[in-house]
């Protein structure tokens, strides 16, 4: 199995340390460079070609969200996958990292199973948010877009799975709350994005909550 290589940028020496031990404890998880700062972030990632970068918002040089601009914005021919940290609970940093085309937006005091899962979801072609973070970048983004997709479409269980989705739970996570395999939470989530068009878990997510919120 090839391992999924990572470069972290982060200023502070302990975050770094400590992001490379929650990785390198997974079989297919690989720190391949860390640094301190923007402007050398994008420099190595050009030359190294990650599988995901993990940036921190706040850096010396280019911030976090000029750096995934540069690396994974609209006009970025080769865009790479990055995955935004911090320790600020702020909206508008969310909502411009996503716009700057960020896979995930995580907080630095998520825990080591939601980091890791972040990285996962990115190279498979989806996103992570923070729970923290969830619901208020879903009435500010993705509502409007879901309404009209009707619960009648899933199954039960799709709609159970939706629903823990929609509570930011991972998928392993989810597994354990209805007894079934991360394989079979993949089936029924591809199945879910199948029936009501959505691209992603964000997406599912935030029907998900419209559709719990009508239903009060």
């Amino acid at each position: 199995m090839t391992a999924i290589r990572i470069l972290v940028a982060d200023d502070q020496e302990v975050v770094r340390r400590t992001l490379r031990q929650i990785f390198e404890a997974e079989d297919d998880l690989e720190v391949i460079g860390e640094v301190a700062d923007g402007d050398s972030v994008v420099q190595l990632a050009r030359e190294l070609r990650p599988d995901v970068v993990l940036v921190d918002v706040r850096m010396p040089g280019r911030d976090g969200l000029s750096v995934t601009r540069e690396l994974a914005g609209p006009e970025v021919a080769d865009p790479l996958r990055v995955i935004v940290i911090t320790t600020f609970e702020l909206d508008e940093y969310a909502r411009v990292a996503l716009q700057h085309g960020a896979c995930g937006f995580l907080l630095k005091r998520s825990g080591p199973g939601l980091l890791v899962e972040g990285v996962r979801a990115a190279v498979s072609g989806d996103m992570l948010i923070s729970p923290q973070m969830t619901m208020r970048l879903f009435q500010q983004m993705c509502l409007p877009a879901v309404r009209d997709r009707r619960p009648a479409a899933l199954t039960e269980r799709e709609w159970e799975i939706a629903r823990l989705v929609a509570e930011a739970k991972t998928n392993l996570e989810i597994g354990q709350v209805l007894g079934i395999t991360v394989g079979t939470v993949k089936t029924h989530l591809r199945s879910v994005q199948r029936k009501l068009g959505l691209r992603n878990r964000v997406a599912i997510a935030a029907w998900a909550w419209e559709t719990r919120v009508e239903r009060r």
